[in-house]
């Protein structure tokens, strides 16, 4: 019951969206071209939605595949500085003016792709160097790095001019204020290449989750599947944020939300959490959209405020096991 509730309540949010927000809308003007209410329902708040489902799916699924290679629960691309790092490439990006186009992508695109890799990669190296067997000692290594880049970050800030200063602010706290179909284009075929090649390694993820030592013993690659994942994963986290900008607790709330409704296996959660995680940043976005301040409310601050408590709630959690 609680299941069918749950997805009934889930399909509202995602049709219901659209027509909350700061604007009024006429319901009879809708459907009529050129209204005010028809630009704005179809030029500003669906592509938003898609664009928020696409985004929330990314974040949730990257969430589930980071505690399942690590077998940490509190592992997410945020805590590991992953997105901390895709930040401060695309401040990089932007300091240095480089907003032009490259095969269709901007260079700021690209230096968050490079911050989030390096990060991936230095995390990997770092690691070999670390003599406990727990993955708490990484996930403190992940918190290090994301107080560095954060500390680069405001070198960027303080070397920047007013403009590019202002970008930087409204980047770094989250925006999925965005016009027309081409970034949820975009980020939905990044999603469709994130969950196909997730899904594609589903079993090899349900052995992994056990233990290292047991995959590798049934003949699993966990290296190389390891890195593929983690690739593919900080491509999609690197588009995301180059767009957006980094947008936490996402991939630390759905997977356990969705763990505690569906107690399944790994290889059955892959769809589940990618569904759930974009709902559940819809209806953030929804009410950042409702919510009236002088101006729009930063995503970043909803997840945030919302998240929050729930990593207190999951510290303290792991601490009492």
């Amino acid at each position: 019951m609680i299941k069918s509730t749950f997805i009934i309540i889930s399909l509202g949010i995602l049709i219901l969206s659209p027509f909350f927000g700061a604007i009024s809308l006429d319901i009879d003007d809708i459907l009529t071209l050129d209204s005010i209410s028809n630009n704005v329902f179809f030029s500003l708040r669906v592509p938003r939605v898609i664009f928020a489902f696409f985004a929330g799916g990314i974040l949730a699924l990257c969430g589930l595949l980071y505690q399942t290679l690590f077998r940490n629960p509190l592992m997410t691309p945020y805590t590991l500085g992953i997105s901390s790092g895709a930040v401060l490439g695309a401040g990089i990006g932007i300091k240095l003016g480089l907003g032009i186009l490259l095969f269709g992508f901007t260079f700021v695109g690209l230096f968050s792709f490079v911050g989030a890799i390096f990060s991936i990669f230095l995390l990997l190296y770092l690691a070999k160097f670390l003599n406990s067997s727990s993955n708490n000692t990484l996930l403190l290594l992940g918190i290090a790095l994301s107080l560095f880049y954060s500390s680069a970050l405001m070198v960027v800030f303080y070397t920047g001019s007013p403009i590019q200063n202002d970008t930087l602010i409204r980047f770094t706290m989250g925006s999925l204020s965005i016009l027309g179909y081409k970034e949820p284009l975009m980020l939905g075929f990044m999603w469709v290449l994130l969950v196909s090649v997730v899904f594609a390694y589903r079993y090899e993820l349900q052995i992994i989750n056990i233990s290292s030592e047991f995959a590798t013993l049934k003949g699993v690659d966990v290296k190389k599947i390891t890195t593929v994942l983690l690739f593919i994963s900080s491509l999609a986290i690197a588009m995301l944020v180059s767009i957006s900008g980094p947008i936490g607790f996402v991939g630390l709330v759905v997977p356990h939300i969705v763990s505690k409704i569906y107690s399944t296996t790994i290889n059955h959660k892959i769809l589940k959490t990618t569904f759930f995680g974009g709902v559940f940043l819809v209806f953030c976005d929804t009410i950042s959209r409702v919510i009236q301040t002088q101006s729009e409310l930063p995503i970043g601050i909803v997840t945030a405020f919302l998240g929050g408590p729930f990593f207190v709630y999951l510290i303290i959690l792991k601490e009492q096991k």
